[in-house]
């Protein structure tokens, strides 16, 4: 087999790995590069394969940095299979389309406004095209191995970092091979943990959090923290999150803190139509998360939700202390900018980045202490209080991932390590080797390895 990797090299995003066998050429999650611009620009390059030429996609979860890329793949011929689990699939139908409405809105607004240098601006696909992709998803179920040929087999393994998140294991019969997508932590209260795994030939291993370890103070008394100076100084708490994952796990706690009548019963709005959808698949897909079923119906019901973007706007009129949930976790586009360019400017309120911020992203330009932000072609001061919590996130760190990797019954021929900025990739090449003495790689980008 031969692994050529097409993303999330010396980056975070844009997972692509191309698996070539003797009959098959499989794609390995399909993700959107983020963040900085030349990272961006490359939705736009030319891929090194032919899309008309992959056999199939698979996919460890819905995150965009690993399914964003998708409908821009059958755009371009694409006409495979997409195999992935069932709430991944479920996912995918709420995050796809949606990454195609938002693309088309900041196009639209470029234009209007003469935001972009491109004349005109237009989307990478569009909200009717990524709909049009879901015809080519296939789910399965986790631990059922699947043949995509006579030589080649493939089977999902619960990863733990968000609803159907798997890692996904290939085999030839005579090699095997395991992509870790991300995982999850150890010990998340909502999501099961990620599966033991005993035997690979080869790992290709993510490293958000390669050179860090979380902080090990309770999340829960963090976030209560937070709430009761913001309440205190009369202002309003403002949470960019993930739609996925994150915001899920912020409800939890907010149910906990109002159940055990430790902050006052302000309004909670989950203002993204995207993270109230995956919040009620909670209740579809049961078998995924640790959540008990009156839990789970409390937990949805903490938040008002906020559809329309009528309803959004109407959040922001009312001048009285309240909790907003909003997308896009790094502030990379959606409502949440919106709500940025209010509260920014008042030294009442505050900011909580609750997740990973990408390098160049607006969460984390915002966490490194900018004095002022631009949104929509403008400079917004930056006067709130802005906080970062370290033991939210959603990804194991280094300590989890090294107890992880001491499932494995024999030695690994060779590590490749991904999905993290250089400094965490190196931190995490060099604890591995120390620890277990294996071959570690930090592979760069469009780098061929014959396994």
């Amino acid at each position: 087999m031969k692994l050529t990797f097409l993303g999330a090299t010396e980056t975070v995003t844009g997972s692509k790995y191309l698996l070539e066998s003797a009959n098959q050429k499989i794609l390995i999650d399909c993700g959107l590069f983020q963040g900085r611009k030349e990272l961006r620009l490359r939705n736009w390059g030319v891929l090194p394969i032919k899309s008309i030429n992959i056999n199939a996609v698979l996919l460890t979860h819905a995150h965009l940095d690993h399914s964003g890329y998708i409908p821009k793949l059958v755009n371009l011929g694409f006409s495979g299979s997409i195999y992935c689990t069932e709430a991944t699939y479920d996912l995918c139908k709420i995050l796809l389309p949606d990454s195609g409405y938002l693309q088309e809105e900041d196009a639209n607004a470029a234009n209007r406004h003469g935001w972009s240098k491109h004349h005109p601006a237009l989307p990478l696909y569009t909200e009717e095209e990524a709909k049009n992709s879901l015809q080519y998803f296939r789910p399965i179920a986790f631990g059922q191995s699947y043949n995509l040929h006579d030589e080649l087999s493939f089977s999902f393994h619960r990863a733990g970092h968000i609803l159907g998140a798997s890692f996904i294991r290939l085999n030839n019969g005579q090699t095997n091979i395991l992509f870790s997508g991300d995982i999850g932590r150890l010990h998340n209260p909502v999501m099961k943990p990620p599966a033991q795994i005993q035997e690979i030939d080869y790992l290709v291993l993510e490293s958000t959090y390669g050179n860090r370890l979380h902080d090990k103070d309770d999340p829960i008394d963090d976030i209560e923290k937070i709430v009761l100076q913001t309440i205190n100084r009369g202002g309003t708490l403002l949470i960019p999150s993930f739609a996925v994952g994150r915001a899920q796990i912020l409800l939890y706690y907010f149910y906990i803190l109002k159940q055990e009548k430790r902050i006052p019963d302000v309004p909670i709005y989950l203002d993204s139509p995207m993270a109230i959808d995956a919040t009620e698949l909670l209740h579809k897909h049961m078998n995924d998360h640790r959540l008990s079923y009156e839990e789970c119906k409390s937990v949805c019901t903490i938040p008002q939700y906020t559809r329309t973007t009528e309803e959004s706007k109407a959040i922001n009129k009312n001048n009285i202390p309240k909790i907003i949930i909003s997308s896009s976790g790094m502030a990379t586009g959606g409502r949440i900018l919106h709500h940025l360019k209010h509260y920014l400017g008042d030294s009442k309120n505050t900011i909580l980045l609750s997740g990973f911020q990408a390098e160049g992203t607006r969460g984390d330009r915002l966490a490194r202490g900018e004095n002022e932000i631009k949104i929509h072609g403008n400079m917004w001061p930056v006067k709130a209080k802005i906080i970062k919590l370290d033991n939210m996130s959603a990804h194991a760190d280094y300590g989890e991932i090294l107890i992880w990797l001491k499932n494995f019954r024999k030695p690994i021929k060779k590590v490749f390590i991904t999905h993290g900025e250089i400094e965490a990739a190196q931190s995490l090449k060099q604890k591995i080797e120390k620890e277990f003495k294996w071959e570690v790689v930090i592979p760069t980008y469009m780098q061929t390895e014959e396994l």
